[in-house]
C-alpha cells in the first residue's frame, strides 16, 4: 500500500468517525439536565385511605412522565397543615400543591361545592367531567377561583366518583322523619341539604368522623366509599350502611397547585402535570371498580355490616329538598359573587345536563335487563 493509498484511507477514517460521532449526537436524546423541580404536595387525606393512594397514583404518574426534571414530593394531611387548610397554603405558596375536593372551600363561597358537591342533576361523575371540560365548567372555576376570590392558585377536576352512601347509622332507618334532629356528617351544599331536611349538621375531615361517632358526638355520618369507610373503621362503631343517595351523587377529585409556582414551570412541565390528571383519572376509575366492591363484600360478609338501600321516601324527600337548596342559593343576594355566579354555575349545568343527560337515558341500554338475566336467575 502506497503512501498515497494510506493517506485516502487514513482521511476516509476521519471523515467515517465524525459521521459517526454526529450520527450520535442526533440519536441521543435531548434530555435537560437541568436540576431537578421539587414541588411539596400534600393530600386532604390520612396516609392509610385509598383516597391518599389515589393522591400517590398522580404523584407517580407526573414523577414518571417528567423524567426526572419534575418531582412531587407527596405528604398525608396534617403533615403540614389540616385537611381544610389546604387551599390556603397552596395560595400562601406554603404548600406547592396538594389532593383534595373542592366541597372543602364550601366557606369561602357556596359555589364551590357546584364543583364538588353538585345537585344531582348530572347523571353521574363522568359527566360532570365532561361540563367541566367540555361544558363550559373550567372557565367558570377559573371565574371563581380567579376573579371572584383572588385565589393564587389552579386547579384541575379528576377522578369520578361513584355514588356516595346516605352512610353510617346507630339504628335502623326508614323514613325521611328520622333524618329530623339527628347530628350527622357531611360537607359542601350537601350540609345545607341535610339542615333543610331537619339534621343537626357536623363538618368533619375524613379523620375525626368515626372517633365523634365512636364518642357520641354525632349520630350518624358519610364519607365517600367502602374501601375509604371500611379502613376508617366506620364498621366498629356503627353496623347500618346505607348506600344509594342524592346528597352527593356526583363529585370528583381537585388537584391544585400554587398559581406562580405553576406558571413559572416550563409548558412541557405544566402539560405534565395536567395531562397526569387525565390519567390518574382514568385509572382511578378502574381501580375503584376492583376495591370497592371486594370492600363492600367483605364488610358485609365478615364484619356483620347491615347493607342497605336508602329508602324512596328518603331519596324523595332529598330531591325536594335539593330545589329549596337551590332556590335559596341561587336567589342569595347579599353579595355580587353570591346568587348570581352561583345561578351561572347552575345554569351552565342544567344546559349541559339537559343535551347529555336526555342522549345517555335515551341511547344507553339498561344495563339491569342484562345483569339480572345473566346473573340473577336463581
Amino acid at each position: 500500500m502506497n503512501q498515497s493509498t494510506a493517506g485516502s484511507r487514513r482521511g476516509f477514517f476521519k471523515v467515517a468517525a465524525a459521521g459517526a460521532a454526529a450520527t450520535a449526537v442526533l440519536a441521543t436524546p435531548q434530555v435537560s439536565r437541568a436540576q431537578t423541580v421539587t414541588l411539596r404536595f400534600q393530600s386532604t387525606w390520612p396516609q392509610r385511605d385509598i383516597f391518599h393512594e389515589f393522591a400517590q397514583d398522580y404523584v407517580s404518574r407526573v414523577n414518571a412522565l417528567a423524567g426526572g426534571r419534575l418531582r412531587l414530593e407527596l405528604l398525608a394531611a396534617g403533615a403540614v397543615v389540616g385537611a381544610f387548610q389546604l387551599l390556603d397554603a397552596v395560595h400562601a405558596g406554603t404548600l406547592d400543591g396538594g389532593h383534595g375536593v373542592s366541597a372543602y372551600w364550601f366557606g369561602r363561597n357556596r359555589a364551590f361545592s357546584l364543583f364538588g358537591t353538585t345537585p344531582p342533576w348530572f347523571g353521574d361523575a363522568n359527566q360532570f367531567l365532561g361540563w367541566f371540560y367540555y361544558g363550559g365548567g373550567e372557565a367558570l372555576y377559573r371565574e371563581l377561583m380567579h376573579d371572584i376570590l383572588r385565589m393564587n392558585a389552579v386547579g384541575f377536576q379528576s377522578g369520578p366518583m361513584p355514588t356516595q352512601p346516605l352512610g353510617w347509622f346507630r339504628n335502623p332507618i326508614e323514613r325521611a322523619e328520622q333524618i329530623r334532629g339527628l347530628r350527622y356528617r357531611t360537607v359542601g351544599l350537601a350540609t345545607d341539604l341535610f339542615q333543610e331536611m331537619g339534621a343537626a349538621v357536623v363538618a368533619l375531615p375524613s379523620g375525626e368522623i368515626v372517633p365523634a361517632l365512636e364518642r357520641g358526638v354525632i349520630d350518624a355520618a358519610e364519607f365517600n366509599n367502602p374501601s375509604s369507610d371500611r379502613v376508617l373503621g366506620f364498621p366498629d362503631v356503627a353496623k347500618n350502611y346505607y348506600i344509594q343517595s342524592y346528597h352527593q351523587a356526583v363529585e370528583t377529585f381537585e388537584i391544585l397547585f400554587n398559581r406562580q409556582r405553576f406558571e413559572a414551570l416550563p409548558e412541557e412541565q405544566r402539560a405534565i402535570l395536567r395531562h397526569g390528571a387525565e390519567s390518574a383519572s382514568a385509572d382511578m376509575s378502574w381501580k375503584l371498580q376492583d376495591r370497592y366492591s371486594r370492600d363492600l363484600l367483605a364488610m358485609q360478609q365478615q364484619q356483620g355490616v347491615n347493607v342497605r338501600a336508602t329508602p324512596r321516601s328518603i331519596l324523595e324527600a332529598q330531591l325536594q329538598a335539593w330545589d329549596r337548596v337551590i332556590a335559596r342559593q341561587e336567589g342569595d343576594n347579599s353579595s355580587p359573587a353570591a346568587g348570581p355566579f352561583f345561578k351561572k354555575v347552575c345554569d351552565s349545568q342544567r344546559d349541559w345536563c339537559r343535551r347529555v343527560g336526555n342522549f345517555m337515558l335515551r341511547y344507553e341500554v339498561s344495563p339491569v335487563l342484562s345483569f339480572n338475566h345473566f346473573f340473577a336467575r336463581g
